[in-house]
């Protein structure tokens, strides 16, 4: 109920689309009472930030696979319309992917997922997290700091603001 509450509250302000739950393989009843109320969401397993501290990839082994794809069907089950699978190894990323039937949405599991996602701040090179399934498309970073160099150097010699930048 609380969970239900918070996030109606947070669907009305934000007027989004959707929430994403991450699943802690026991919240499948949440999922399911906040799908009932009518709220559409989409899950989320393997490497989950808020349940897990240490970044490491999930599934590579047979008992992990196991897990990961019943708590894939429970997630399915329970009305999720999607469900990210993040840092999860090929095999049991395409494991999953074949035994549901809601789209699956890879962030570092490989190609075999049916959608692909990354963090912005990590695809234009912000963030400073740079695990193996990150390509940055653009060092932001550089260019950024270059700019702050560059504004820093003509206040401190007088280059800016000019009379063409002053009311």
């Amino acid at each position: 109920n609380e969970a239900k509450k918070n996030v109606k509250k947070v669907f009305k302000q934000s007027h989004c689309d959707a929430v994403k739950l991450e699943s802690n393989g026991k919240n499948s009843n949440i999922l399911k009472n906040l799908v009932k109320s009518g709220i559409p969401v989409m899950g989320h397993i393997g490497h989950t930030p808020q349940y897990k501290g240490k970044f490491k990839p999930q599934g590579l082994n047979k008992d992990q696979q196991k897990k990961l794809i019943h708590e894939a069907i429970k997630i399915e089950n329970a009305g999720a319309f999607a469900i990210v699978l993040e840092c999860i190894g090929f095999n049991a990323a395409k494991k999953i992917t074949q035994s549901i039937s809601i789209p699956t949405i890879g962030i570092g599991s490989s190609s075999v997922c049916d959608g692909q996602i990354l963090v912005v701040d990590d695809l234009i090179g912000l963030s400073g997290f740079y695990p193996r399934f990150v390509k940055k498309y653009v060092d932001l970073e550089k260019i950024l700091s270059n700019a702050f160099k560059r504004f820093r150097n003509d206040v401190i010699k007088l280059k800016f603001p000019t009379k063409s930048n002053t009311y």
